[in-house]
């Protein structure tokens, strides 16, 4: 049998220097209200925040301290749409950039989580494409989580499902090397 192979990344890939101050700008094109998610320190991203809301696009923070979670994905979920967000925008390492896609995904579909996560869940493909997503990853030279199979830890289970899904890839994906 022939080896077959099928790859999808960012719609959008821009890379340089000063890069991410086009983030605003494009933020602002996809939507009002951003659902941002971090890493355990949400101040980091403090100048990205100060620029989106410049840019007219109000910020709702998301940390996410470790690897996320299904209750994580869950209460993201729950927050962002009481909030109305219309955008997720994830800065930090793989696990906001893993929460950001599954919540971008959730954001856009019916049901939850495990409906759609493959080995411990249902494993139904995606109704629907993500709600515009922009990724930034913080770490330098190192290209992990660009394809659209983000992970997540259930509660109690050593495995890592994953929902491997062209519609979760991100809208924009950022890599600035400084």
């Amino acid at each position: 049998m022939a080896m077959q192979l099928e790859f999808s990344t960012a719609g959008r890939i821009l890379f340089g220097d000063g890069k991410v101050r086009e983030v605003p700008a494009a933020a602002a094109a996809m939507g009002r209200r951003a659902l941002v998610v971090t890493g355990a320190s949400p101040e980091r991203a403090a100048p990205l925040v100060a620029s989106l809301e410049a840019a007219g696009v109000a910020c709702l923070p998301w940390p996410v301290a470790g690897e996320p979670t299904v209750e994580t994905v869950r209460r993201g979920n729950e927050y962002a749409r009481a909030e109305r967000c219309d955008l997720v925008v994830a800065i930090g390492g793989g696990s906001a950039i893993d929460a950001g896609k599954a919540l971008a995904a959730m954001l856009a579909n019916p049901g939850e989580l495990l409906d759609y996560l493959e080995v411990i869940g249902r494993a139904h493909p995606l109704e629907h494409a993500s709600a515009p997503f922009i990724a930034i990853p913080r770490r330098r030279g190192r290209v992990r989580k660009s394809p659209a199979t983000p992970c997540w830890l259930p509660p109690s289970t050593a495995s890592r499902p994953v929902c491997a899904a062209v519609r979760c890839c991100p809208s924009w994906r950022w890599w600035t090397p400084n």
